[in-house]
């Protein structure tokens, strides 16, 4: 492991080997009782955070690149965050707002309306998480259409209930044994690093999306059955691929030819994360439903799917949560939302585009990267063994992530061979060249 002994309290440190005696017997506890269906990457065992810090149970600290997977927007235990859920936690904890009301759900409902793109009236459900959101939307779709059809995205993750599992396209271990799925058809999500009709930039033509018009709906789907298209504005597990504005500019033209509606899935994309409140905003294109959720509480479970009003048109009874919109979560969504307008979605466009300047001269410095793409602080890195070829190295990827640990920098994958860069939006500058120095280090031991 790493020699650092920094005792910066904004930077990592070492008091054990890793991973240390304590984290050690934690992890086999774990392996004896926990569901087997849970990934771990390397032996972290968490004790407390602060900020962009973590600290494991051995009193080893870390660079959190990861952001608890990019729900800690304001970074671990911030103080504000905790005060709102401490003042709220004292007064009520739950009373359900499926069957009875209070001020910060609608506090909160109205935040959102406000805030979501396109403007006009909009409507909240409130749940527990990204695929409870994505659940209530496609819900939502088939009640308001009429039609039972989804198109979705290879390489897209919405979740592993039963109708987000049948649009996500990401693993085939995530479907293996649960079929049947919703009826569902994928197409190519805009892979400009690696298009799959062999297109460059420049000879674009959208054929991911023309895709829909020129074959399925020609063929085997009938446009007039589909109630809704389902996409990430940049596709999270997939590989954090950014695409280009034309293919959201298209699926929007698709999407309103055939009365199909619109869902964003900013689950991972929203609340501030690529420097813009939504990913949408980057591409001018505005959702009919959008769904919510990781960033939205500082780590307390909530979703929202948000939709114009006159989609949302459901009756009571429709679809409820017991425990969605839960008022000790709402309140820290309310002091999130307050925290990244006053300054993190600004330092997640500073810091991000920081980053991004100093690795986009990566791929020439090394020889096993391949991509390097992002917005604000959802970044990607793409590994291949050759560039020329650009074939997939998910082992150098793997290398990578081990490393990183070893050094104290806390990252992970996305896509078959791409690590993922999206910490706290409260990172400072030196804990962003802290995380580029370790891992140009790390590349440069790969690439001797």
């Amino acid at each position: 492991m790493a020699t650092n002994t920094s005792v910066h309290p904004l930077l990592p440190s070492f008091a054990t080997a890793l991973p240390g005696p304590r984290a050690k017997e934690i992890i086999e506890r774990d392996q004896a009782v926990l569901s087997p269906s849970y990934t771990r990457c390397y032996p972290l065992v968490m004790k407390r955070g602060e900020g962009a810090i973590v600290e494991d149970v051995d009193g080893n600290r870390f660079l959190d690149f990861n952001a608890g997977i990019a729900v800690v927007a304001t970074g671990h235990s911030h103080p504000r965050v905790v005060k709102a859920i401490q003042k709220q936690a004292a007064e009520f904890l739950h009373m359900s707002g499926t069957d009875f009301y209070y001020e910060g759900m609608v506090t909160l409902a109205e935040t959102l309306a406000a805030l979501a793109p396109g403007g006009g009236p909009r409507r909240v459900y409130f749940g527990n998480s990204g695929a409870e959101a994505v659940e209530a939307a496609i819900k939502m779709a088939r009640y308001h259409s009429g039609r039972d059809k989804f198109i979705a995205f290879f390489g897209g993750f919405h979740g592993r209930t039963m109708g987000a599992l049948s649009l996500t396209g990401s693993k085939v271990v995530q479907r293996r044994g649960f079929h049947p799925p919703l009826p569902v058809h994928h197409i190519p999500y805009a892979y400009c690093y690696r298009c799959p009709y062999g297109k460059e930039p420049s000879t674009c033509n959208v054929e991911c999306v023309k895709v829909l018009e020129d074959q399925l709906f020609k063929t085997i789907l009938p446009a007039e059955e589909v109630a809704a298209i389902v996409v990430e504005p940049v596709q999270g597990e997939g590989g954090y691929l950014v695409p280009p504005a034309k293919f959201h500019e298209e699926l929007r033209r698709v999407a309103d030819r055939h009365g199909i509606l619109l869902i964003h899935d900013e689950v991972q994309s929203g609340m501030g994360r690529t420097g813009r409140m939504f990913a949408s905003e980057h591409f001018g294109v505005a959702p009919d439903i959008v769904t919510l959720a990781k960033g939205i509480a500082s780590g307390l479970p909530l979703a929202a799917t948000v939709a114009r009003a006159e989609v949302m048109n459901w009756p009571p009874g429709a679809h409820a949560s017991t425990f969605g919109g839960n008022p000790v979560s709402i309140a820290a969504a309310l002091t999130t939302i307050e925290l990244l307008e006053e300054n993190l979605i600004q330092n997640a466009a500073k810091i991000g585009a920081y980053m991004l300047d100093r690795m986009g001269a990566w791929p020439q410095r090394f020889r096993h990267v391949g991509d390097v793409r992002g917005l604000g602080l959802m970044i990607g890195v793409e590994f291949v063994r050759d560039q020329e070829t650009k074939e997939r190295a998910p082992e150098i990827r793997d290398r990578l992530e081990a490393l990183a640990f070893e050094h104290g920098l806390l990252i992970l994958g996305c896509g078959p061979n791409s690590i993922r860069l999206c910490p706290p939006l409260v990172i400072t500058r030196d804990q962003a060249d802290f995380a580029m120095d370790t891992l140009e280090q790390c590349l440069a031991t790969i690439s001797a």
